[in-house]
């Protein structure tokens, strides 16, 4: 699923945020990678795990249009244990507060490029065991793939079939 690329302006707010948010869960034991493809065709603007195992998902926005027009966000919700609405401090976040967003199912975090706070925690709602390690392995996949992809530039295509 590809979506309209943000304004140069906003996607230097959004890399801030995702920043800001990835040094505060570092410093929580949360260890992360920024846009992780999920079964489902979305990509997880970041995805993680947490020290118990429990896999967490920020969706990140930077404007109210893009937070408001995201009508396909619920599908995150079946890829993880957490999901939390990455924010940056600017944006008006009370429409987090109304039913369409579920404010008892999401949480929200508020985030520059040094840093993040917790708003409001997001509750624990667990995936299926089988479900949980199946996410769990594919982002242990991925971020080794990354890493040797990284180290290495010429083996990119090898194994991705």
């Amino acid at each position: 699923m590809v979506s309209a690329p943000l304004p140069a302006d906003e996607a230097r707010t959004a890399r801030d945020v995702a920043r800001g948010i990835c040094r505060f869960f570092a410093r929580n034991d949360i260890w992360c990678l920024s846009e992780m493809p999920l079964r489902s065709g979305r990509r997880a603007d970041l995805m993680g795990i947490d020290a118990k195992g429990h896999v967490v998902i920020v969706e990140i926005k930077v404007s109210r249009a893009d937070l408001l027009g995201d009508a396909k966000w619920t599908d995150y919700l079946d890829h993880c244990d957490r999901f939390y609405w990455g924010l940056a401090p600017q944006l008006d976040r009370g429409c987090l507060e109304t039913e369409p967003f579920l404010p008892g199912s999401c949480g929200v975090i508020v985030a520059d490029g040094y840093d993040a706070e917790i708003l409001r925690p997001a509750p624990l709602i667990a995936l299926a065991a089988a479900r949980r390690k199946v996410e769990v392995e594919r982002l242990a996949r991925a971020s080794l793939r990354r890493q040797v992809v990284g180290a290495d530039p010429h083996c990119s295509g090898w194994g991705a079939g």
